[in-house]
């Protein structure tokens, strides 16, 4: 589920354009006639290809998912387990990959350019995990010091504490991976060598939209509340011709999208949903930050661990088998996040903004440092 060109996420790369080379013409000069639909300049527009990848997905879950049932890894009734949360994660591992390179191999890419590249690689995803353990700590401290979470007796003991942690710790990087790979690797990337300002409203209006003429999910006004936040800046930007406004609008799209994707989960409250888009917001800053999606994939496998396994609080609305500590929410919904998790409470809010933070801290200046250095040795 990650991506290639030997591109770094620059100020330059982040032209509204699509820089890529045409795809399946041969190198065409200017589109003509009913071309234009699906080329531009540059190649099959942007818009279909998020439009193939979606469509790509939708076909190999099922592919994927049949595969599985009739090997029996998958199925069964009851409480889901570790070892079936694990195997149900491989198998969209699997289909997220497949999917992306199949991409990769029609758009003449590899896998790893799609937000995959980048220096330090290894020491972004370590930091993320610390970072995502952290801030999921903090959070739940901040629970327990205000009376809104209680901690019970540990659940787990000698070995089952080692195997739990580690089959969990598995199973959410697989999903960092997942959501990861398609939100903040392909979808981003691609979103952001295509888009501007008018689409990426269509865009979100169309979900705002959607939510508003179906039954709706659990939390959309989470959506709705996101979508309002990103509106301005994005217009600002739009408006001061900004080199790197297509990444932003990119962004505020794709993190719409990510806290709508939320929204078919058992448990969640509007908060919950915010926060979703709002931290899906903080894994595009740590692209751009970082240069690669390696922080944001350590990042939410860490505090996905942190919640379901190690403090054993529920996960919108999931409450794992498994889990090391015991934690049950009291007091009002607004502060404790009720069946949400800690995701749901109002306090969720300033701990993802102190990560944003403390991210663009750290990383801003030395990204900064390393520009300024690099136009000093030209």
């Amino acid at each position: 589920m990650e991506p290639q060109i030997q591109l770094r996420l620059t100020a330059e790369d982040h032209d509204s354009r699509d820089l890529s080379p045409e795809v399946g013409r041969g190198g065409a000069s200017e589109p003509r006639g009913f071309e234009w639909v699906f080329f531009g300049e540059d190649g099959f527009r942007v818009g279909w290809r998020i439009a193939a990848f979606a469509l790509l997905l939708k076909m190999l879950f099922q592919v994927v998912g049949f595969i599985f049932g009739t090997l029996h890894l998958t199925g069964g009734s009851g409480e889901v387990s570790a070892w079936d949360a694990l195997v149900s994660e491989l198998a969209a591992f699997l289909t997220v990959a497949i999917a992306v390179a199949v991409m990769a191999k029609v758009e003449e890419r590899r896998v790893l350019d799609y937000n995959l590249r980048g220096a330090n690689r290894l020491a972004h995803f370590g930091s993320g995990l610390v970072a995502g353990f952290l801030a999921l700590s903090a959070l739940v401290g901040v629970l327990a010091w205000g009376h809104w979470l209680t901690f019970g007796a540990v659940s787990l003991s000698g070995a089952e504490i080692a195997e739990y942690g580690a089959v969990w710790g598995v199973t959410f990087l697989l999903v960092g991976c997942v959501e990861e790979g398609t939100m903040r690797c392909y979808a981003q990337y691609t979103l952001t060598r295509g888009i501007n300002f008018w689409w990426a409203l269509a865009l979100v209006s169309g979900i705002c939209v959607y939510l508003i003429v179906r039954p709706r999910g659990n939390g959309a006004w989470g959506v709705f509340a996101f979508a309002l936040v990103g509106l301005i800046p994005c217009l600002v930007l739009h408006l001061k011709k900004a080199e790197s406004a297509s990444f932003w609008q990119a962004a505020w799209a794709a993190s719409t999208f990510f806290g709508f994707g939320h929204t078919s989960n058992n448990g969640e409250n509007w908060i919950g949903i915010f926060a979703a888009a709002l931290i899906g917001f903080v894994f595009c800053v740590s692209v751009k930050v970082t240069g690669s999606a390696w922080w944001a994939i350590g990042c939410h496998a860490a505090w996905d661990w942190g919640e379901t396994f190690f403090y054993g609080t529920a996960d919108s609305g999931f409450k794992a088998q498994g889990h090391y500590l015991t934690t049950t929410p009291a007091g009002a919904t607004l502060w404790s996040g009720g069946m949400d998790g800690p995701e749901g409470s109002v306090l969720v809010v300033p701990v993802v903004l102190l990560l944003l933070t403390a991210l663009a801290l750290l990383y801003g200046r030395r990204r900064s440092t390393a520009l300024n250095k690099d136009a000093a040795a030209t």
